[in-house]
């Protein structure tokens, strides 16, 4: 969980009580969050002569992007305790009328196609507010925006540049403009190779100096590095604004003077960009002339019909259960109960007009980690008090355990085969290419196995068709041991699927391996044979011999000769079982070919058996 460090004296002004320790602990805890140190009574750093003033340092949910500065733990907190409610963010249009506008052009749509935009106007900035705003987009980075790979925010000093703004994408070469905090102009290329060279040791002190500045930079280069086009933002006079995700121009660089913020929002991820928007208009627009004020920004973006206002302000709209919230919670608590602890949630929220069981609430922009009605109610448990809530477990239980039926299955014949004096093992899911087809005499049609991007080593390049290359592995491993060795293992083996959304799917399989003086084929059958007893099917051949075993709705199984390369000729036999008149092949047992056993290094046969287990459900 992030840990955000706010000044102590500052924090207890804007909540309008002197705590102590142990008692803003205490609020922290009702509030779900973790006061992890109190540095008033460390040692703290010297900073240009003066010591450091007190800080709280308080671990947040990860989840909660509202509250990673100094406004949002103040804000949260005060609706909290009571002390006001939930500010109206509301979209304030500049005095005369005219929005500015930004731009897309289609080529934007091969390297970052989102944006979004806002202005603060009028905002009054301190050390401290200043210090807050960057750090900020520093962690929204890090954590939502994982690395500036999804989100890159760009903040911009709106009295330094002129709309209307494009934003484009370009080849690196023709954009040249002079980066944050540097005066010499340079080309994106060029640009790249400077911030790389960051990271060599330096030669002069000087370059020690932008080093220092720069060198966090060249850790987000890879993202557009190897692009053919670089995305841009300019204003009417073709001046830079940024060159996202990496920096911003200096041209238009914020400093505590600045009276008016010019926001650019760029990524590759919908909802990602709208929440960066969100919280970061949210938690500095009450420092606007008129709090809580953002003035909005025309997006023209009319290749992807994308053309809006942004940001939108609107919160979102759902609905919870009251039966549901007292349940899990163990409460009876009327509809305006609900409605009233929400409010110290920072929600909105109404008994609705058409049900008598329905709540209506508004999600406020600030809450993006409320997606289920179960946020809600555990929002309502945070309201009501976790140590006021029913020390008894409540009457009805929200969900009954069962296991999967696929697990169950897989459990009954691990179990067979281990009454059975198998040895269960469990290799890696992950095998090298050869393993999996040639060492197994299998030809790869590319469209069976799922690979690794970027293996590391030869070992684990695909994910696993079959449980062979496994059990194998695991016999060579221990091949000095006294034989025979029979093992067995119940696992998943994955297989590229294009018709689902993951392009894969996983089946559970079972097999089991011998491996002896003699070839094991009658033990592997009789295995075969017993687990399909326990699983209820009766051997065909059987079955026609005793009448009184026919039944129409009896499943039945049965073997027939199969020509697999992977087993010795004439000694291979694949499975057949039928369920509702329909047959199907579920597996393959017999004797592995030589070349096979050469090439897992076994000098002695094996019988091997494999089966799906999904066929049985």
């Amino acid at each position: 969980m992030p840990t955000i460090a706010v000044d102590k004296a500052e924090l207890f002004k804007v909540l309008g009580k002197e705590f102590t320790t142990d008692e803003f602990d205490e609020l922290c805890f009702e509030f779900g969050i973790e006061l992890d140190e109190d540095t008033s009574n460390t040692k703290r750093p010297v900073v240009d002569g003066v010591e450091e003033p007190p800080q709280l340092k308080i671990e947040i949910p990860a989840n909660r992007y509202d509250m990673l500065c100094f406004e949002g733990i103040a804000m949260n907190l005060n609706v909290f305790m009571g002390n006001t409610t939930l500010p109206n963010f509301r979209l304030s249009a500049p005095s005369n009328g005219e929005l500015q506008t930004v731009t897309v052009k289609e080529e934007t749509s091969k390297i970052r196609p989102y944006l979004s935009c806002a202005i603060l106007r009028n905002i009054k900035f301190t050390q401290a507010r200043y210090d807050s705003f960057i750090a900020l987009q520093d962690k929204l980075h890090q954590n939502l925006a994982r690395q500036r790979t999804l989100v890159a925010i760009g903040t911009h000093d709106l009295d330094t540049i002129q709309g209307p703004f494009t934003y484009e994408a370009l080849p690196p070469e023709e954009i040249e403009f002079a980066p944050l905090n540097q005066t010499k102009k340079m080309n994106a290329r060029q640009m790249m190779e400077f911030y790389e060279a960051c990271q060599t040791p330096a030669r002069s002190i000087s370059r020690l100096v932008v080093q220092r500045k720069d060198k966090h930079l060249s850790k987000y280069l890879p993202i557009i590095r190897d692009s053919p086009v670089y995305p841009v933002i300019y204003d009417s006079k073709r001046t830079v604004l940024s060159m996202p995700p990496i920096i911003n121009g200096n041209h238009s660089k914020i400093t505590l003077g600045t009276k008016n913020v010019f926001i650019d929002i760029t990524a590759t991820d919908k909802t990602k960009i709208e929440i960066v928007s969100h919280i970061l208009v949210a938690m500095f627009s009450q420092y606007c002339e008129e709090p809580f004020t953002i003035e909005p920004v025309k997006i023209i973006s009319p290749h992807n019909n994308e053309s809006r206002e942004e940001p939108d302000l609107s919160p979102r709209e759902t609905q919870a259960e009251m039966s549901y919230i007292n349940s899990v919670c163990g409460l009876d608590l009327s509809a305006d109960q609900i409605c009233k602890l929400l409010t110290r949630m920072c929600y909105k929220a109404s008994p609705s007009r058409s049900e008598a069981d329905i709540i209506d609430v508004h999600i406020p922009i600030t809450r993006a980690d409320v997606l289920h009605q179960a946020d809600i109610m555990e929002d309502v448990a945070i309201a009501y008090g976790f140590n006021n809530l029913p020390r008894h477990f409540p009457s009805k239980s929200a969900a009954i355990a069962a296991p999967l039926i696929i697990n169950k299955l897989a459990d009954i014949v691990r179990l067979e085969a281990a009454m059975a004096g198998w040895s269960e093992v469990l290799p890696l899911i992950l095998c090298s290419h050869d393993e999996n087809f040639a060492w197994l005499n299998r030809a790869d049609d590319g469209a069976t196995a799922v690979r690794l991007q970027n293996p590391k080593t030869a070992e684990y390049q695909i994910v696993r068709t079959s449980l062979l290359p496994g059990l194998l592995k695991t016999i060579r491993e221990n091949k000095k041991h006294s034989v025979p060795i029979k093992v067995f293992e119940a696992s998943h083996v994955a297989f590229k699927d294009t018709s689902l959304e993951r392009k894969s799917r996983n089946e559970r399989h079972f097999a089991a391996a011998w491996y002896g003086k003699t070839s094991g084929f009658e033990v592997v059958h009789g295995l075969l044979d017993r687990v399909m007893l326990m699983l209820n099917f009766l051997n065909r051949d059987e079955a026609v011999a005793d009448t009184n075993k026919m039944k129409a709705d009896n499943p039945q199984y049965w073997i027939e000769e199969a020509d697999d390369p992977t087993y010795f000729a004439g000694h291979a036999a694949s499975v057949h079982i039928s369920l509702e008149g329909t047959s199907h092949v579920v597996g393959s047992f017999g004797i592995l070919h030589p070349t096979v056993l050469k090439n897992f290094e076994l000098p002695f046969p094996v019988s091997t058996l494999e089966l799906n287990l999904e066929a049985f459900l």
